[in-house]
């Protein structure tokens, strides 16, 4: 439910609405607007039936959420979320965000040279996986700790900041240390311990979709991270399955003007993983912006033939700075800049 507040709403009158919700047993969420302040509801709304909000002084309205998505939805809030990830750079303005790196950090030589490159080519965040789920347990699953220091080793290096994956909720407070963006993989997206845990964080999540996930069920996870009280969630496509099995996944560009419509949150684009073939990625990436999206999140490696993981999707440096000189032209020509 969403109380909408008179524009002239003093401080005294919003403290005593909330004051009000709480005694009820729900759980209220201020949200501040360019016109409006309201409030949304969060719980059993039976109970309000005895209550009616209508009749407190500042309100203006109280209408019902039918999505069961509440905070994440667009009826929670009108306006697009902008989310500060860090050294003045917000997610979800007028600049679209690229996080590029290795998909696993493999040495701290190799990650301090790849995070140069993408920084001369234009890239403002550092992706580079410390904690690896993988599919076959044979595989390599990361240097951990190790590999979060190489992180940091590379924002100093660099002034980059930094998103990796929590894979764990016992590695929080570790990944917490390092990571200004912190990643749930698309097998963790209805992790939902891990959601809860990172919810009670201040540290901006990139939340990915799960491969056989529906835009709902994305939507249901990003309103877990909220209801714990974190509010700097972004949404990542990173591709679903489908019956195609030429390319890894099947990007769904869709999605990004279908979340924008349903929800307020950023919306970032991994062509990558989407595609699992690097000749792929730079169309993939180039439409992701025209469709409208805050951010893309792009595999780049100097040796993908020796890479550890992922190396057939990962750019070479000398790509990605082509790929980033016309993703501004894109960028430009849909009213926004890289």
């Amino acid at each position: 439910m969403i109380i909408v507040l008179r524009p002239d709403a003093s401080k005294k009158q919003i403290d005593h609405i909330i004051e009000r919700v709480k005694k009820l047993g729900l759980k209220p969420w201020v949200s501040k607007g360019a016109e409006r302040t309201i409030i949304g509801v969060i719980g059993d709304e039976e109970v309000l039936r005895i209550q009616p909000l209508e009749v407190f002084p500042g309100v203006e309205k109280v209408m019902p959420i039918l999505t069961p998505y509440k905070l994440v939805s667009r009826d929670f809030k009108k306006e697009d979320s902008r989310i500060e990830v860090g050294r003045g750079l917000v997610v979800g303005s007028e600049q679209i965000i690229v996080m590029a790196g290795p998909c696993s950090v493999e040495n701290e030589k190799l990650l301090v040279e790849i995070a140069g490159r993408v920084k001369e080519a234009g890239a403002t965040v550092l992706r580079g996986g410390a904690f690896k789920p993988r599919s076959s347990p044979y595989s390599f699953q990361g240097l951990g700790e190790e590999g979060l220091k190489y992180l940091a080793r590379a924002k100093k290096e660099t002034g980059l900041l930094i998103v990796t994956e929590l894979m764990d909720t016992r590695d929080m407070a570790l990944v917490e240390k390092y990571a200004d963006i912190i990643q749930i993989g698309a097998r963790n997206m209805q992790n939902f311990n891990l959601l809860k845990v990172v919810g009670r964080s201040k540290k901006p999540v990139l939340l990915k979709r799960g491969m056989s996930s529906t835009i709902k069920e994305l939507l249901m996870s990003a309103e877990y991270i909220l209801s714990e009280g974190n509010f700097n969630v972004m949404l990542c496509e990173r591709g679903i399955r489908t019956f195609e099995d030429y390319t890894r996944f099947t990007l769904d560009i869709s999605a990004v003007a279908a979340i924008k419509a349903l929800s307020h949150l950023p919306v970032i684009v991994d062509p990558s993983h989407a595609t699992g073939k690097w000749g792929l990625v730079a169309s993939c990436a180039k439409a992701a912006v025209a469709a409208g999206c805050d951010g893309l999140l792009i595999e780049v490696h100097p040796n993908p033939e020796e890479a550890l993981s992922d190396g057939a999707q990962s750019l070479l440096p000398e790509n990605f700075k082509t790929l980033m000189q016309d993703l501004k032209k894109i960028a430009r020509a849909a009213g926004r800049k890289i």
